[in-house]
């Protein structure tokens, strides 16, 4: 049932904030911290891999069994829950005697993390009335982005100075306030499924079905990677065959049929991270390798883009509350490509002013899809689907920038094989770049018809228009 009215929006704003940074900037800070980690376990490159990848396997398999669940018991006791789990993770993490102990924590983390990114969503979406969510949306995924872009530089400031540990440390206070703001500032609950049942075997062909496509994405372009991708997809069928049968789906597949609004809008957001998230991976490589800057300086020439996202997320979010939200989107999505036009004409000798331009209209794109992309997805949904849409959502994410980041890798490893970057192959590594920049940029092409064909969402007059049933 919706949840009274004894908290102030601000408060739940203020705590889904500082919950939404967390997960992020573990992400990007662990990953500066991966060579301490490895000199003090002298771990092997494919051992220390898992620290990564077990965060990254754990956090797919949760995100949409946990949306149900959320909506079947509560989605705040499952936001502290999350929480709890996350905070207790990293503080754990600060401690482990062995490599195999931190990989542990890591699945509980991702765990926990996932918890949190598909709750959050769905609170804020309970609690902000239609004309108000576009901006509560946009200031969450704010704190996402200064997540991800601080996570470098404190990540690397804490490893340098107090050892790779402090970074673990880091997330226990915040964790706890958290927690006390949520046990003394939200009273009530959200359980608007209530009645309803966890599909289980559902849940575990999802699991499988996800954990076998993430896993084979990073891999590649080995031959054992598009195998396992392949199961994963059979695995996809088979879970869709289930949730047309099962009495209470874990997601109700046929939402897809059923509302152009939220199949359109999840399309665009796949294909959307499909195309950028492996832009700052062969970004910091060009710089790092073709201009010759060390990785701090490299660092401050990509943070520009994510400064951007956070300055104007919460603005486009405010204006997809006025605003068809599929028009915002979509240009945001032509505003990426258009970026991503620009880096196709990288050179040896292409000016500094010059990337920053593209890394800036990067900025702007996303910040205007992604808030208003999310606000039309969770205002397609009536109440009791705010955990599995926000689950949904959260799930294109994560295979989106698992299919960018291989894509880039594919045609890096065509170009160069097995050979390190070194100066006599930098002319085929920036071949390599050029071409997943020309065909990110036409994926955005093809993302803006699936942005502005959605069709029509709201005028934002009451919430019975905004939210149509499946």
């Amino acid at each position: 049932m919706p949840m009274k009215e004894q908290h102030s929006k601000k408060q739940v704003s203020l705590i889904i904030a500082i919950a939404s940074f967390l997960a992020p900037f573990m992400i990007s800070a662990t990953n500066i911290a991966l060579p301490s980690i490895q000199a003090e376990f002298a771990a092997k490159a494919v051992t220390l891999s898992w620290v990564a990848t077990s965060y990254l396997l754990s956090t797919a398999v949760f995100l949409v069994p946990a949306g149900k669940i959320a909506d079947i018991y509560g989605r705040k006791k499952l936001f502290m829950l999350g929480i709890i789990i996350f905070t207790l993770a990293s503080l754990f993490s600060a401690f482990v005697p062995a490599i195999h102990w931190l990989i542990g924590m890591r699945i509980l983390q991702g765990m926990g993390g996932s918890i949190v990114m598909t709750t959050a969503v769905a609170i804020l979406t309970s609690v902000f009335p239609p004309q108000e969510r576009g901006k509560a949306l946009g200031i969450n995924v704010s704190m996402v982005y200064i997540g991800l872009a601080s996570g470098p530089t404190l990540g690397g400031l804490l490893t340098a100075h107090l050892g790779w540990r402090s970074i673990f440390y880091m997330p226990v206070p915040l964790g706890v306030i958290i927690i006390l703001l949520t046990l003394y500032c939200l009273k009530g609950e959200w359980a608007d499924a209530q009645g309803e049942s966890l599909d289980i075997p559902g849940s575990l062909i999802y699991a499988v079905s996800v954990i076998l496509v993430t896993y084979g994405l990073t891999l590649l372009p080995a031959l054992s990677g598009l195998l396992y991708i392949v199961l994963g997809l059979l695995g996809a069928v088979a879970f869709v065959a289930s949730q047309l049968k099962a009495r209470y789906p874990v997601f109700n597949v046929r939402v897809f049929k059923n509302n152009r609004v939220f199949a359109y809008s999840n399309m665009a957001a796949l294909i959307n991270y499909g195309a950028t998230a492996g832009v700052t991976f062969l970004l910091r490589l060009y710089l790092q390798y073709i201009k010759g800057m060390p990785p701090q300086t490299a660092g401050l020439v990509l943070i520009v883009q994510p400064i951007v996202q956070a300055l104007l997320s919460p603005t486009a979010g405010k204006l997809s509350d006025r605003i068809e939200p599929r028009l915002i989107s979509s240009l945001g999505m032509g505003s990426t490509a258009l970026g991503l036009f620009l880096l196709i004409f990288l050179t040896f000798e292409t000016s500094l002013p010059y990337v920053i331009t593209a890394l800036i209209v990067l900025g702007i794109g996303f910040a205007l899809f992604g808030s208003p992309n999310t606000n039309a997805i969770m205002g397609s949904v009536t109440r009791q689907y705010y955990g599995i849409a926000s689950g949904a959502v959260s799930t294109m994410r994560l295979l989106g920038q698992n299919f960018s980041m291989a894509m880039a890798t594919l045609l890096i490893t065509i170009n160069l094989g097995d050979a390190p970057i070194s100066p006599s192959n930098y002319h085929l590594f920036l071949n390599s770049s050029r071409l997943s920049f020309g065909i990110f940029a036409l994926l955005c092409l093809i993302g803006i018809y699936f942005s502005y064909s959605r069709g029509r969402m709201h005028t934002q007059s009451t919430e019975e228009a905004t939210e149509p049933k499946l």
